[in-house]
């Protein structure tokens, strides 16, 4: 800290006094630990180190999850009114091949192990739960019926399943089993309440808490999931069974899409807390954040004027995301594109958070 201080006062005599007290905000925020720009209007937010990993031709790629040996990507791909789930490498991003084109994997997709997927779908009369090998082809199993508005589920070990339910407000409440109109938010249901609810085998269904984006611990005992306070969006983690229920972040911001850490000690969140909007979100600005799952040790992983969701964390430590971050002509040239062709979100990676 002396060091700091004899730092400025150097700095206080060879600068104007505007610009040395912005050089002091600086040095404070580093020495508090808060990453540049986080709380403070004065101090320049330096660009971040992520990297362009998809780039298709007028198409877009969202919502990135890495295998558990983290040598594929499955995403949500669209390309004008046509959609799927595409599986690609993690290494460079190309694609390997179609996975499903069923509406309702848009919403639902994830992974059982390195070689297979599971879903929801409609097919044989009925929401269900479904399995099938991630390269796209032999035959689908349904592992279990469900019943009501179901999203997001998750696929414990024992087969216990643990989803988001919607619940419809009044009777003229009408849900679309397409993507949203704003296809970065997943988290908002306008004419619905949306629980966080356990599908035992047999059928039953417990009620477990309000809230969405559920996303299961590397242990397999924790849930952390996204819950609405007014108009501010909170994280929270409990057990499977609804149990020990605990709050993480508190702030007047937006907090939701939340994963795991390899790890299992941290969580993280897309969040507009850096420039955020309560009365207006989608004006606001989204990036990945990370925290401790007590709650301490906030870091702001990117930092960009685009829409940064949907982080996940690879085998390797690397972070997955989307956003519509402007392509510049360098990322044109290497990935073989034409301008104009660029458009919509897109796959990017950076390193983890020391």
């Amino acid at each position: 800290m002396r060091k700091i201080i004899l730092l400025v006062a150097a700095l206080t005599a060879m600068t104007p006094l505007t610009q040395a007290n912005e050089m002091l905000d600086w040095l404070n925020e580093h020495a508090a630990g808060i990453a540049p720009g986080v709380g403070h209007s004065k101090a320049v937010v330096a660009a971040d180190s992520a990297m362009l990993l998809t780039l298709e031709n007028k198409q877009s790629e969202m919502y990135p999850q890495p295998s558990p040996d983290g040598r594929y990507l499955l995403n949500v791909s669209w390309k004008g009114k046509d959609a799927w789930i595409s599986r690609r490498y993690s290494e460079n991003g190309d694609p390997a091949n179609r996975v499903s084109s069923d509406e309702r994997a848009l919403d639902s997709i994830h992974w059982k192990n390195n070689d297979k997927v599971y879903y929801l779908s409609g097919r044989a009369g009925g929401l269900g739960l479904w399995e099938k090998i991630s390269d796209g082809e032999g035959m689908q199993r349904r592992i279990q019926r469900l019943s009501g508005i179901i999203t997001q589920p998750i696929l414990l070990r024992d087969d216990t399943i643990i989803a988001t339910r919607l619940k419809p407000i009044s009777r003229k409440s009408k849900h679309s089993s397409h993507r949203n109109h704003d296809d970065f938010n997943n988290w908002t249901f306008p004419g619905y309440i949306a629980e966080i609810v356990r599908f035992d085998k047999d059928g039953s269904v417990h009620s477990l808490a309000d809230g969405v984006n559920p996303a299961l611990s590397p242990d397999g005992k924790w849930i952390v999931f996204a819950m609405p306070t007014g108009r501010s969006v909170h994280l929270f983690r409990m057990r499977t069974d609804g149990s020990d229920l605990i709050q993480i972040t508190d702030a007047r911001s937006i907090d939701v899409q939340p994963s795991w850490s390899n790890d299992g000690k941290s969580i993280l969140f897309t969040s507009n807390r850096a420039n955020n909007d309560l009365r207006h979100p989608e004006k606001s600005g989204w990036d990945i954040w990370s925290i401790g799952i007590d709650g301490r040790n906030l870091i702001q992983v990117t930092f960009d004027k685009a829409r940064d969701g949907g982080a996940r964390m690879g085998g390797d430590g690397r972070i997955y995301f989307h956003s519509n971050r402007a392509i510049t002509k360098a990322m044109l040239t290497e990935h073989q594109m034409k301008s104009g062709s660029s458009h919509g979100y897109h796959i990017w990676t950076i390193n983890s958070p020391q």
